[in-house]
């Protein structure tokens, strides 16, 4: 039975025709990465020039065409062809449209498919890693603004989940943005190691022209070129330590909606019913669902499930360039839009919480709360921790008293808080200095996002020269 979903292929260069063009097109994805393959080859042709490799005029008319081609992108008006299987080559041909098949067939000098996209796809994520960590500072804001208006709301803190020790609202929420700062770190870490081009390792083996590498280089705004041109154009590792990174921005930012449907049940009742959490049942009327939370949490099962996808491509590949890389670039726009979807649903969300104060407090005074501080108040006369917390233990078991009574005409609670001020604590001495560091932090944070922001703009820099 013949085929008839395959694109026509009749006209695509001999390179790209296959009686199977549409299992090996990868077009669908990749067109994603145009604007990068675009800058790649301005910046490209611009070296070959200043190597004497292509005369001014083709040069010119290549670096023109390219440029209007990037602006036909931007406008919609580029003539996709399915039948040209991936953005390379569509962007080839179309470039021979508008320059002759003569200078626009000098664009591919010295340069592979292979370390083509490996240079599209570091810039692609130089562009992602802003656009996740701008996301990501964005949510840390929310929950600091949210933390300072409830640093002294008292709430249980919980192990087990299970009442612990007291701790308060603001305190908790700071947690989360620690646990998040360290994402922020690990993705800078992620795209400092991948800051460098592959462009000019060619197929494998680079050229025997007299290309300069370091040149683009530094046109593109990497900080470095590869070393080896077999490691560049097979390296992959950008994408799975930017993968992990958003696994575990995923996993973070899935247990604190975890928190959030804990809260906003009715065993809990932490939280006040808003829109912004979700909507109602289609069946039942007293319903409201956290649905935003509970999406959230879904959201990392994907992210996950993409990260174990890419290593598993890359578990056996032996070097060089293997084609079973054309499968990375699918899980890795998954998961990053994914991530991306959850902080933006994230940051509507947060400031619209509102947290049932009384209910919060009539928790924090359960008496079982301070049994370590009255097991500790013992300690504090001399007392071996060991024995404190079996006397405390059993005063519990039996009902009887269960420590000290709290300062004079002081809330229990508050005084079990007050008097917790040993570092990174919830007491408000400690709280204060916590606040300060985070703000210090989130500080660095935007003045690394407006360094990131700076260097990803180069790519749109290079694509609009010359423009009124």
């Amino acid at each position: 039975m013949p085929m008839t979903d395959r694109p026509d292929s009749s006209d695509a260069p001999a390179y790209v025709r296959s009686p199977s063009l549409g299992f090996f097109a990868s077009l669908p994805v990749d067109r994603a990465l145009v604007r990068y393959d675009l800058a790649g080859s301005v910046a490209h042709v611009e070296m070959l020039h200043r190597q004497g490799l292509v005369p001014a005029e083709d040069a010119r008319a290549i670096a023109a065409g390219l440029r209007r081609i990037a602006g036909e992108v931007r406008s919609g008006e580029f003539p996709w062809r399915d039948a040209l299987e991936d953005v390379h080559t569509n962007v080839e041909h179309r470039l021979a449209a508008l320059v002759g098949p003569a200078a626009g067939g000098r664009l591919h000098t010295a340069r592979s498919r292979n370390d083509q996209v490996a240079l599209d796809e570091r810039l692609w994520l130089r562009s992602a890693v802003r656009s996740v960590a701008t996301g990501l500072v964005a949510l840390q804001e929310d929950l600091v603004a949210l933390a300072r208006r409830l640093r002294s709301a008292p709430m249980p803190g919980f192990t087990h989940l299970q009442h612990a020790q007291p701790v308060t609202v603001g305190h908790h929420l700071l947690a989360h943005v620690w646990r998040l700062a360290r994402d922020l770190d690990r993705l800078g870490d992620c795209l400092r190691r991948s800051d460098v081009s592959p462009l000019g390792a060619g197929a494998l083996a680079g050229s025997t022209l007299p290309i300069d590498p370091a040149w683009t280089a530094e046109r593109l705004g990497f900080a470095g070129t590869f070393e080896n041109s077999i490691d560049a154009v097979s390296d992959r590792d950008y994408f799975a330590e930017f993968l992990f990174d958003l696994a575990l921005l995923a996993v973070h930012l899935s247990a604190f909606a975890e928190e959030l449907v804990l809260w906003a049940s009715r065993e809990f009742a932490f939280l006040a019913p808003v829109p912004e959490l979700g909507g109602g049942s289609s069946l039942m009327p007293q319903k409201r669902n956290p649905d935003v939370a509970e999406l959230a949490r879904a959201k990392s099962g994907r992210v996950l499930g993409d990260l174990v996808a890419l290593l598993t491509v890359l578990k056996g590949l032996p070097l060089a360039y293997d084609r079973d890389l054309q499968e990375d670039k699918p899980v890795v726009f998954d998961a990053a839009a994914a991530v991306d979807g959850t902080l933006a649903a994230l940051h509507r969300l947060v400031p619209a919480l509102r947290f049932d104060l009384p209910r919060l407090l009539d928790a924090a005074q359960d008496a079982g709360l301070q049994a370590t501080d009255r097991a500790e108040a013992l300690v504090a006369a001399g007392v071996p921790f060991r024995e404190a917390h079996v006397r405390v233990g059993e005063s519990l078991a039996a009902g009887g008293p269960t420590g000290t009574a709290p300062p004079s005409g002081a809330p229990p609670v508050a005084a079990a808080l007050e008097r917790r001020a040993s570092p990174g604590g919830p007491g408000p001495v400690a709280l204060d200095r916590q606040f300060a560091r985070v703000d210090a932090m989130l500080a660095r944070a935007r003045e690394s996002l407006s360094e990131l922001v700076r260097k990803d703009g180069r790519v749109d820099a290079i694509l609009t020269e010359g423009e009124a």
